[in-house]
């Protein structure tokens, strides 16, 4: 079949007993018999490859049947590489997403698989994992993992709804903190609104009364009389003085 492995787990859930991944990688376990790799191979290649392999483990063991009667549910996860990061770094990713464990390869030789390099741990069932390396067993390097499904859960699945929910009540908090302030807000606008009417209409009968007071202080029109004046003296007449005889 022509499928693309990384979507093999949607496309064929639980349709395999048994599966053998053996995932294309950098290829540094065969450096001793082809040294090219040394000079072709980069640490973005290697990091590239990595993620290639975690999704294609994670898509097998998605479409592996654990309930299979004919006593199913194990894989085989190899590359033929010797690095921290194709292997272990992989196998444990697949731990902290699939219900799944590691068991034991049943071979009698090979190293035992890192539980810690460097400043990384890992998982301690590491430890059942094998590796070869050219210069020990006479052989390419590679690196060799047997795994067991258990259930069909999904590690992370539980804890990313309960940050959903969280997110979700923290969310209508937020809208109902948001939402008080709101009212109050318009709460006060109202009551300034209120405030402004009630002085504006103050101010209205403060003028009226203005106009009023001033209206009332006016000078009335007052018309001026001529006055006319009377004489009440009486123009007598010189008297005529009687002259008698001497």
């Amino acid at each position: 079949c022509c499928y693309d492995g990384r979507k093999i787990g949607a496309q064929m859930r639980n349709s395999f007993d048994r599966i053998l991944l053996d995932a294309p990688c950098s290829g540094l376990g065969v450096i001793s018999r082809d040294p090219s790799v040394k000079v072709q191979r980069t640490i973005p290649d290697v990091k590239r490859c990595a993620h290639l392999q975690k999704e294609l483990l994670v898509a097998a063991i998605d479409a592996l049947n654990h309930k299979s009667k004919k006593g199913g549910g194990y894989m085989v996860y190899s590359t033929c590489s010797v690095a921290v990061a194709e292997n272990e770094e992989v196998v444990n990713y697949l731990l902290s997403k699939r219900d799944v464990k590691i068991v034991d390869a049943g071979l009698d030789f090979g190293k035992p698989g890192f539980t810690r390099f460097e400043h990384k741990r890992f998982h301690p069932s590491l430890a059942l994992t094998r590796r070869f390396y050219p210069h020990v067993h006479n052989m390419d390097g590679f690196y060799v993992a047997k795994i067991q499904k258990l259930s069909d859960k999904r590690h992370g699945e539980a804890e990313k709804k309960e940050e959903e929910a969280a997110k979700e009540a923290a969310g209508e908090t937020a809208k109902a903190v948001t939402a008080e302030p709101k009212a109050e807000d318009k709460k006060r606008s109202e009551k300034k609104k209120k405030r402004v009417k009630k002085f504006r209409r103050n101010e209205d009968n403060d003028e009226q009364q203005v106009v009023r007071k001033k209206s009332k202080m006016s000078i009335p029109n007052v018309q001026v009389q001529k006055s006319t004046k009377k004489t009440n003296a009486k123009v007598s007449k010189p008297r005529r003085m009687k002259i008698t005889g001497m």
